[in-house]
């Protein structure tokens, strides 16, 4: 310690100044060279430095007002986006109620006209059903005649002779000719 002061205390003395050398104390130079650097760089510095703080303070300023018009920026736009939302939603339940009443009624004809067609069929089946009948009775009449003609035949022809066979005859087409002319 008593170096440090004796290099302070002898500032007053300096040797002449034809002198010139290199101070091989260090604990007496390393002070002094580091408060003049100091010194110069507080002194030049000072302006650079603030320079520099003042660019990084207005980037990081510009760089929150930006964040914020973002910000904002994707509010407004995450609200639009709310709105288009509930308007597609509102559509969405206006399709689906619209298809599930367009359905009921689509099946409500799909129900109708398959009961018409049925209706239909069930009148076709009947009315074949009755021709058919018909048909068959028609059937059933002629062979029953026929068979009673050739039943009653078969005794003419065993108990009459020729001349009343001849009579009969003529008597049994005249009862056919009259039926065919009402059955016609």
């Amino acid at each position: 310690m008593k170096n440090v002061t004796d290099s302070f205390l002898s500032l007053g003395h300096w040797p002449s100044a034809g002198s010139f050398g290199f101070n091989t104390d260090i604990l007496a130079t390393n002070p002094i060279n580091l408060s003049v650097v100091l010194g110069v760089l507080i002194f030049f510095g000072k302006g650079v430095l603030n320079d520099l703080l003042d660019n990084r303070k207005q980037r990081i300023l510009s760089t929150i007002r930006n964040s914020e018009e973002l910000r904002r920026g994707a509010i407004e736009q995450l609200e639009r986006a709310r709105t288009r939302l509930r308007k597609v939603e509102i559509e969405a339940d206006e399709y689906r109620m619209n298809g599930y009443s367009e359905i009921e009624r689509e099946k409500e004809n799909l129900i109708n006209a398959t009961c018409d067609t049925l209706e239909r069929l069930e009148n076709y089946k009947n009315e074949t059903l009755h021709f058919e009948q018909q048909r068959v009775i028609n059937q059933v009449r002629q062979r029953v005649f026929q068979q009673a003609l050739q039943g009653a035949l078969g005794t003419l022809n065993s108990c009459l002779n020729s001349e009343l066979h001849f009579r009969t005859i003529r008597a049994n087409i005249g009862i056919l000719g009259a039926m065919e002319e009402i059955t016609d």
